[in-house]
């Protein structure tokens, strides 16, 4: 059994974490939504390469 992993279903997956980290941590927002941004940017340039 193979199981993989697409980026649109690795989106909403990110989304969520991200913001359950926000609720947790809000005074780390600047930090998550970066990192988030970084992640989502660095798979798109994948996908399209």
């Amino acid at each position: 059994m193979t199981i993989s992993i697409s980026l649109h279903s690795l989106q909403p997956l990110l989304a969520v974490a991200a913001g359950i980290l926000i609720l947790l941590v809000p005074r780390f927002l600047n930090y998550i939504v970066a990192i988030y941004l970084i992640v989502i940017g660095v798979l798109g340039i994948v996908r399209f390469s």
